[in-house]
């Protein structure tokens, strides 16, 4: 249903608020340049410090400049299953293909937890849910096991795996079958995924490489290993200076490199040091993104 990169897109500041035509330009730039699927609002998107009248304008307006030609899959996540409810109706209302659904962060449910929280949204709202597996950002983590029983729900269709294990993927492919949509959540290990089950990354670093990172993903369903390896090398150092600090400011300095972006951030997040910008200078070099 989804596969190939699919880019976990940044929301553009300017002057403390929302760059509506800069989103806009920069999404259809992102299709232009290849990529398979945009995820607006989700963590790169600094969805904790939207408010929800901007969140719900920036999936709006990605759906729209989308227009039909790759899928749009909304972030609408919350630690609240009504809140989580109430975004994902909206995502469906205005067109959205997907609900992208992080694991509730902060109150920590278990495992019957989680299922309840994912099968109320599951039922509320007829839109296909990728569930996201983040237990790095939100402590909890998603069991094979809870995940096999939350994908016999019909709309219940993948999941962006955040763990980094990639005895993962093959585990849960064995578990809930080859049709479960399994996505990378973690650009390192986006080719690994790959050979392990997945089918896909939804990616940080697509927002400043998009076409390097669909390329990858071609390279591979077209079974060209030469070509596959070969980006996969080039891409390391960038996925690395993606995370030198915390998410997303290097990415948005990144796209302020490429006149796509302001590289604000919003508190409690703070932009990019000094020694950073130097880190993400040096890997977008390396990449040829940037002379």
């Amino acid at each position: 249903m989804f596969k190939g990169s699919i880019v976990a897109l940044i929301t553009p500041f300017r002057d403390g608020k929302v760059d509506e035509p800069a989103f806009q330009d920069f999404v259809d730039w992102q299709i232009k340049q290849g990529t398979h699927g945009v995820v607006p609002v989700g963590t790169t998107g600094e969805s904790p410090t939207l408010s929800h009248e901007e969140h719900r304008i920036v999936i709006s307006l990605a759906v729209e400049v989308a227009n039909g030609r790759v899928p749009v899959i909304a972030g609408t996540g919350s630690n609240s299953t009504e809140e989580a409810i109430a975004l994902t109706r909206h995502a469906k209302q205005i067109g959205a293909d997907a609900a992208l659904i992080v694991t509730p962060y902060y109150n920590k449910p278990s495992q019957e937890g989680l299922y309840q929280h994912y099968k109320a949204i599951h039922d509320a709202v007829d839109l296909p849910i990728i569930i996201y597996n983040i237990p790095g950002r939100s402590v909890i983590d998603m069991s094979v096991a809870t995940m096999a029983r939350l994908a016999k729900l019909p709309n219940i269709v993948g999941v962006k795996d955040a763990t980094a294990d990639l005895v993962r993927p093959l585990r849960t492919r064995v578990e809930i079958g080859p049709d479960f949509c399994q996505l990378s959540g973690e650009d390192g290990t986006a080719a690994a995924f790959l050979a392990q089950g997945g089918v896909g990354c939804i990616s940080v670093t697509a927002n400043v490489a998009p076409a390097l990172c669909a390329q990858m993903q071609n390279a591979w369903a077209t079974g060209n290993m030469t070509e596959m390896a070969r980006i996969r090398d080039l891409l390391m150092p960038l996925h690395h200076a993606m995370f030198v600090e915390t998410s997303p400011a290097p990415v948005k300095y990144a796209a302020s490199l490429l006149g796509k972006s302001t590289p604000d951030v919003r508190l409690p997040l703070v932009p990019c040091s000094a020694e950073g910008r130097a880190v993400v200078e040096d890997a977008m070099r390396k990449a040829g993104l940037i002379n």
